[in-house]
């Protein structure tokens, strides 16, 4: 069996492809070809790994988190991991300007970070030291947004921020309304951390405690709250929401840590200090035609990859340059990473499969099992070789565990890891996977459905302007569209969702779209669905809300040359890699 496309040049083929991979994850005057030899002789074991993960990068059957191809092995000092959590910020002003300059450090080599603001006293509480009222931590976030924006512009990228705020916190109103101007806090991803006890206030019309530091500040009707925070996200796409109980509860690890927030694009919950390296499966490559043109997805390559992957992978950590000490200290502490897929759309549907629907939730199904099988197996044979993560404890370890891969794992391979230990605390995660994917011929962007079937970019050359289309690997490759995400319907996006869940150890990035034809009470049902069928956390995009779309089909190349290089994130905010 072989691809049905054989290309003698190896890495990108588009010509936006090639030049986006240039420019982001090789060193001057580097090739693709040597960008692979240069990440796998960094993060090999052995000659013969060398040669297995030099082999799966340059097929890009494997594309390494964005950050991860710019930093290991290069001479630039940046980090390789796009995710990270600040510091458990302390009520002091003290303790928030040194989770400033913590953040300021941690964006200015490459990474991106969460908050939890819900340590911070509420707006109007007297400061006894100064015989004043407490500005609120939504105040505070004026900081940490300019300090984002000031150090984004020094570099190319982006900074990328997630400010979190429990939803008992007294000041939560204030929070659901603090970007709906359009202007302020542009910097933020905001999401509130939703706990069990407000879900039930709600579905029982009780009132609801707002509270600090175990005193209450005053009682709020939970379903007005709860109305207020999805009219936001009606109108806004924003906060995201949190599941937080739910995050620690299915955390396996959390006996040796409490999870608050989590990374700009919510697929990360990660502890204060807490880091997350990244990279996704590209199941475009593991479609294989025979001589009869017939289909077929090649689940035992995908099986033979992921060891190799996971071996190279945890080397990062170790090799890591960290904005802070405190960072490396977590990351080794705990050696999680995250794993994913993309192109799931491309791939499922090519195989016959409409988005979301039963066939193509088996095949989502089977490929996520196949991932997690063999990564909790390799991290297992790891842990035997190596040492298992230094807060391994085989009596703790996944003990309160309802979802996720460590409920869903066969008997046999608990039984292994149990007993050999596991190299890393976490392994899967779903993320968005914005350039990356583009750069692979802009196949769909990790379990999201295509979001358009093609754009134009017009390019300066010395001849004069020339359009260029760029268009979905489907259609590009095979003439065929699928599926966008406007013509999903809101059950296929929470299929895939849902599904996706089953099997990460951390969690998904995934914008559930709404159509215009959707009602008020469908739209907050959205949010039920997801909360019963035991996600981490939901978030929604309404195009017909206050907030415009961002990516779009468009002719226009101003606004193709400012999406290109990144992803539409669960809050309809750029967040790029």
């Amino acid at each position: 069996m072989t691809t049905e496309k054989t290309k003698c040049e190896m890495g990108p083929t588009v010509p936006l492809s090639k030049e986006l991979h240039q420019m982001k994850y090789r060193t001057k005057g580097e090739t693709f070809r040597e960008s692979t030899s240069r990440l796998a002789n960094a993060l090999k074991d052995s000659e013969e790994h060398y040669h297995q993960f030099k082999r799966i990068l340059r097929d890009m059957r494997f594309l390494p988190g964005g950050r991860v191809q710019a930093a290991i092995g290069a001479p630039k000092t940046v980090t390789p991991y796009n995710c990270f959590v600040s510091l458990d910020i302390p009520d002091s002003m003290a303790g928030i300007m040194q989770a400033v300059a913590e953040a300021a450090e941690t964006m200015r080599l490459g990474g991106g970070i969460g908050y939890d603001l819900s340590s911070i006293r509420p707006r109007g509480d007297n400061i006894v030291s100064l015989a004043s009222p407490a500005s609120g931590p939504v105040s505070f976030m004026q900081i940490f947004d300019a300090t984002c924006k000031t150090i984004s512009s020094s570099g190319h990228r982006r900074g990328a921020q997630m400010a979190v705020l429990r939803v008992d916190h007294p000041d939560i109103e204030e929070f659901v309304r603090s970007k709906q101007d359009g202007t302020s806090l542009t910097a933020f991803n905001i999401s509130v951390g939703v706990t069990d006890k407000f879900m039930a206030c709600v579905e029982n019309n009780k009132d609801f405690e707002l509270t600090f530091q175990g005193r209450t500040y005053k009682k709020v009707n939970a379903r007005s709250l709860w109305d207020e925070i999805m009219r936001s996200t009606w109108d806004y796409a924003e906060p995201g929401v949190l599941f937080i109980d739910r995050i620690n509860q299915d955390n396996p690890a959390n006996y040796c840590e409490e999870i608050k927030a989590t990374n700009p694009c919510g697929e990360q919950p990660l502890p204060p200090h807490g880091a997350c390296l990244l990279g996704s499966f590209n199941l475009t490559k593991y479609l294989m035609w025979d001589g009869n043109g017939n289909i077929h997805f090649d689940y035992n390559q995908l099986a033979q990859d992921v060891p190799p992957v996971v071996r190279a992978i945890d080397n990062v950590i170790d090799i890591a340059t960290y904005p802070l000490p405190q960072q490396r200290n977590e990351a080794q502490r705990m050696r999680r990473m995250g794993l994913g897929i993309t192109g799931l759309a491309n791939a499922g549907e090519l195989l016959g499969y409409p988005y979301g629907t039963p066939g193509f939730i088996q095949f989502e199904e089977r490929v996520l099992k196949t991932l997690v099988t063999n990564a909790y197996s390799a991290s297992a044979d790891l842990a035997k070789e190596k040492g298992p993560f230094p807060m391994w404890n085989r009596d703790k370890y996944g003990a309160t565990v309802k979802n996720g891969p460590w409920a869903n794992l066969s008997e046999e391979i608990k039984k292994k890891c149990i007993l050999q230990g596991l190299r890393n605390s976490h392994l899967i995660s779903i993320a968005p996977t914005g350039t990356i994917s583009l750069c692979a011929d802009n196949i769909s962007s990790g379990i999201e459905p295509v979001f358009s079937h093609g754009f134009e970019r017009v390019i300066q050359t010395f001849e004069g302007p020339r359009v260029e289309e760029v268009k979905d690997w489907a259609y590009a490759n095979h003439n065929f569209k699928g599926k966008k995400a406007d013509e999903c319907s809101i059950d296929d996006h929470l299929n895939v969702l849902l599904t996706a869940q089953k099997w990460v150890d951390s969690a998904c990035s995934k914008t559930c779209n709404v159509g215009d034809d959707v009602s008020w009470d469908e739209f907050k049902n959205v949010y039920w669905k997801a909360y019963r069928g035991n996600a981490k956390g939901c978030t929604t995009f309404r195009a017909a809300g206050l907030r415009m779309g961002i990516l779009t089909d468009t002719k226009s190349s101003e606004e193709a040359e400012e999406n290109l290089a990144c992803t539409l994130d669960e809050y309809g905010n750029r967040t790029c890699e």
